[in-house]
């Protein structure tokens, strides 16, 4: 008795099924001796051992993976779609995978693309046939494209695309000018990239592109915001958009900072663009909306700068000129940054009287430097007036307001001295500290421009 060892490489068909039995079992063998390797050809696994015969021990291995036909050459106008076609027998566990010849970019690999191209495409017809898809083709697709497979000695075959451009000087193929139009394609090497440049000097975007017809420049910028423009010298004019190739900017200012996108269409879809990022340079300035600060012991107070400047500043703040102060538990320390504008701010917790003093808030780069000065005083508020009841008398440090609270007299400022007191309307805390810091902090804003 001998036993009949048959392996396979995957389920077969139906028709496989019976050349299967044939080359297992023999012409001649009974049914009933095939019935065990019939009921392990339904076996997924792909194993099948055991069938209890006379025949001399089979094995059957898998055939490597082989290409059917030659992937052949092809000829695409521009703007047409290429198609390459690799087809493989017997597959197997491997996968199949397109790259470009010339520099060995991987595009496609089995069933998913790879490349970041977005004009590659792959198809399976589900049997054989891979597909490599490259719609509305340029001239840089032009040149030779790779099937392989990824057996343990590589297996490949290559195939070439030629692409020639559309010819419109005939009377044929101006008949034929709707199918044979070219859509737009920026030409990168003469269009601009990122810039920098100084305020108040001149820039200029440039845009190039290709198709036919001939495409359409237009400028826009990225975050929706109208294009400012100087018409004359100190004139300044906004537009929604800007056509042209050539986009100028006289005597830059920071308002005109950001993304600019250039637009290219000529009626032949997709419309095409390119993102072109103008940065403004210049030395930081910095505003203070309030420079005089007064508060009660024992309040949180919070400083703040504004500040404009390109390129990014370091920013930091200092009391009475001495050491920088830390965002810890005493202070807290923020920063809200946008473009070229940020705000600075600064949150002394509980009010002290040796935090009384003045503050500066920095801000550098490799342009300059500006700083903005801010003084802080205290609100002092009295229990009562000669040691009376308490929330009778409210005093302000320098004399520079006066106001009343409870029983309090509107002079309270100069009776705390003598003693003397009269009635007055009561006025609440809100509206008393809305009077002083009317009153103190003068509404200034001072702009202090740092050394370039």
């Amino acid at each position: 008795m001998r036993t009949t060892l048959i392996w396979r490489s995957r389920k077969l068909g139906l028709k496989k099924r019976e050349e299967f039995l044939t080359n297992a079992c023999g012409e001649e063998a009974a049914e009933a001796e095939c019935k065990e390797c019939l009921e392990h050809l339904d076996d997924p696994r792909g194993v099948m051992i055991s069938v209890s015969d006379t025949f001399t021990t089979t094995r059957i291995v898998p055939e490597d993976p082989e290409f059917r036909l030659p992937i052949g050459n092809l000829t695409t106008p521009v703007g047409r779609e290429a198609v390459l076609s690799c087809t493989v027998d017997h597959l197997g566990k491997y996968k199949v995978g397109w790259l470009r010849a010339e520099d060995q970019t991987i595009l496609t690999l089995h069933n998913k693309v790879v490349t970041h191209n977005s004009r590659i495409s792959v198809t399976h017809d589900n049997h054989h046939t891979w597909q490599l898809h490259i719609r509305q083709v340029k001239e840089a697709d032009r040149g030779c494209y790779m099937c392989q497979i990824n057996t343990s000695i590589m297996k490949k075959q290559v195939g070439c695309v030629d692409v020639h451009a559309v010819e419109l000087n005939t009377t044929s193929a101006l008949a034929n000018y709707a199918t044979e139009a070219v859509p737009p394609d920026i030409l990168y090497e003469e269009t601009s990239a990122d810039l920098s440049v100084q305020e108040g000097e001149n820039a200029t975007l440039v845009c190039r592109a290709n198709g036919h017809p001939p495409p359409r420049i237009t400028w826009k910028r990225e975050d929706g915001e109208h294009i400012i423009m100087r018409k004359a010298l100190r004139e300044m004019v906004k537009v929604e958009s800007y056509n042209g190739s050539l986009l100028h900017f006289w005597r830059l200012d920071r308002k005109q900072m950001g993304a600019y996108l250039c637009i290219a269409s000529n009626d032949v879809p997709p419309a095409v663009s390119k993102r072109i990022i103008l940065n403004v340079n210049f030395a930081p300035i910095i505003k203070v909306p309030n420079q005089l600060l007064g508060a009660p012991l024992g309040t949180d107070v919070q400083l703040e700068c504004y500040v404009e400047a390109f390129p990014n500043t370091i920013n930091y703040w200092v009391k009475n000129r001495g050491e920088m102060l830390l965002d810890g538990p005493k202070y807290s320390i923020r920063e809200n940054r946008s473009t070229y504008k940020m705000f600075m701010w600064l949150l002394i917790r509980a009010f002290k009287k040796e935090d009384i003093g003045t503050y500066n808030c920095v801000s550098t780069n490799s342009l300059g430097r500006a700083e903005g000065t801010l003084r802080l005083y205290e609100i002092k508020i009295y229990t009562g007036i000669n040691h009376g009841p308490a929330d009778n008398r409210v005093a302000i440090v320098g004399g520079l307001a006066e106001a009343a609270r409870g029983e309090s007299t509107r002079n309270v400022a100069n009776n705390a001295a003598d003693g003397g007191g009269t009635s007055a309307t009561p006025l609440s805390l809100t509206s008393l500290l809305v009077l002083i810091l009317s009153a103190t902090h003068l509404g200034s804003e001072t702009a202090v421009r740092g050394a370039r």
